[in-house]
């Protein structure tokens, strides 16, 4: 069938980073070219990576960005903790924690998709039954990966922020962070996977000394000291790292350097952009907005970081 889009006086575009992530770019960019020149156009993302930023620069004309950062909370009761490891060790780390019996139904979180693909061949040799969901997944593969994460074939599901959203399982014990994100929203999003429905949950995250600034914006976020775990591949240099050892390199995007911009709080905040038009109708204007949907929701009380119990959130505890 066809669809005449003459018409339209909004363009609405939800969950634009999931669209980029899925490789619907190209589908976007045919909808658009249909578009009347004299319309008004909407972007919302929970998360606003440079392929986002990029789009929105293309297709709209000097567009306004809202940011909505409300104050962050995270789920009650997840239990947050942190190893210090270098990037090299990740692996064996991740295999050490999950033949652990009390880790039934985990969560893993990557930055990118092959490394998806990677870190689950890599738990398949190691005897843990693991998949990965990500945006070069076909819908079958994507589906047959959460049936089975669901029903229990799988123990392990590793997955992309954006791959992940949507993803409402229950009974997931852990959520491990294989990589940190480089938005501290993001964490917020990740750990609330488990601990649903009054559950008890455990979020590991695993921190390099070039995500030391990551794992920093976290804490200042959720006004939480995550609490340190002892293990054979502890590294001091990923905890004490600090200035430029302690984030990546900057990445090149469109032949510009994106460099990680601490997090500033949890404020909201508004931004006028101006400039010329790098859209492809002249006269349109636009309007981007960046959601961080970080609240609690539901009547949830705040978080309360630390148990009672006499553990002392700052020190060390063996895993």
């Amino acid at each position: 069938g066809y669809v005449k889009l003459r018409a339209v006086d909004f363009f609405v575009l939800d969950e634009a980073d999931r669209m980029l992530d899925m490789g619907f770019i190209h589908d976007v960019r045919k909808i658009v070219a249909t578009l009347p020149h004299k319309r008004q156009s909407l972007f919302f993302s929970a998360t606003m990576p440079p392929a986002v930023s990029e789009l929105a620069e293309r297709l709209l004309t000097n567009p306004v960005q809202v940011e909505a950062a409300p104050q962050a909370t995270t789920v009650e009761l997840v239990e947050q903790r942190v190893f210090f490891v270098e990037q090299r060790n990740k692996d064996a780390l991740l295999v050490d924690l999950l033949k652990q019996q009390h880790l039934t139904c985990v969560l893993v979180f990557v930055k990118m998709k092959h490394r998806a693909n990677k870190v689950a061949d890599w738990l398949e040799k190691n005897g843990i039954h693991a998949e990965a969901i990500h945006g070069n997944k076909s819908q079958t593969q994507r589906t047959r990966a959460l049936q089975n994460f669901k029903s229990g074939r799988s123990k392990v599901l590793v997955a992309t922020d954006i791959a992940a959203r949507g993803i409402d399982v229950e009974g997931i014990s852990h959520v491990i962070n294989y990589d940190l994100p480089n938005e501290p929203e993001s964490y917020v999003h990740r750990i609330g996977r488990t601990a649903r429905a009054g559950a008890e949950g455990t979020a590991y995250s695993f921190c390099a000394g070039d995500e030391r600034d990551f794992l920093r914006d976290i804490e200042r976020l959720t006004r939480t000291k995550i609490q340190v775990l002892e293990h054979k591949y502890h590294s001091d240099q990923a905890a004490n790292a600090t200035g430029a050892a302690a984030r990546p390199p900057p990445k090149t995007w469109g032949g510009r350097q994106q460099h990680h911009r601490p997090h500033q709080g949890g404020q909201p905040h508004h931004r006028q952009h101006s400039g010329p038009s790098h859209g492809p109708h002249p006269g349109h204007q636009g309007h981007q907005t960046h959601q961080g949907q970080i609240g609690h929701q539901g009547g949830r009380r705040p978080h309360r970081p630390w148990r009672s119990g006499g553990r002392n959130p700052h020190g060390r505890r063996h895993y």
